[in-house]
């Protein structure tokens, strides 16, 4: 199911979120990703972000339930979608991608070109490349992707 983020779900969360990023950006070295660990876990609880929990069963009280990926908004920008490494290639990244959808009526977002998994998975959901560019402090290239819903131009 998919729920808003709570400050408990912070942890597994990052560890998604580091993880996802050092596996899919192998082309950055690790110690980029883990330089801005503190600061991404600062920023976060001011995101919008929807987490994917896996159902499970209780067996008791104290279980937490597993969170399998997660996307993060600021307004009309996807700041990202993340699933667990054992959870990839089950419709998650989908399921998640489907739900921001349906609360926006458009939105961006940046991927490195590099990271060709994600740009066949964007347009393969309907997204579109609207711009190339660089990041800044990685120096890599990437693209800028929209979707506009059935609105047009973005």
């Amino acid at each position: 199911m998919i729920r808003k983020f709570k400050p408990e779900d912070i942890h597994q969360v990052m560890q998604i979120w580091l993880d996802g990023n050092v596996e899919a950006h192998d082309f950055i070295d690790a110690s980029y990703w883990k330089s801005h660990y503190d600061s991404v876990q600062e920023q976060l609880p001011e995101a919008e972000i929807y987490v994917y929990e896996e159902e499970t069963e209780k067996k008791d009280e104290m279980q937490t339930p597993a969170i399998r990926g997660f996307v993060g908004m600021a307004g009309d920008y996807l700041a990202g979608i993340f699933v667990d490494r054992r959870s990839r290639s089950m419709g998650i990244g989908k399921t998640l991608l489907d739900y921001v959808k349906g609360k926006h009526d458009s939105f961006s977002l940046n991927v490195y070109q590099k990271n060709e998994a994600a740009v066949r998975f964007y347009l393969r959901e309907g997204l579109t490349i609207s711009a190339e560019g660089t990041d800044e402090e990685t120096k890599e290239p990437d693209y800028t992707m929209t979707w506009c819903g059935n609105q047009g131009v973005f």
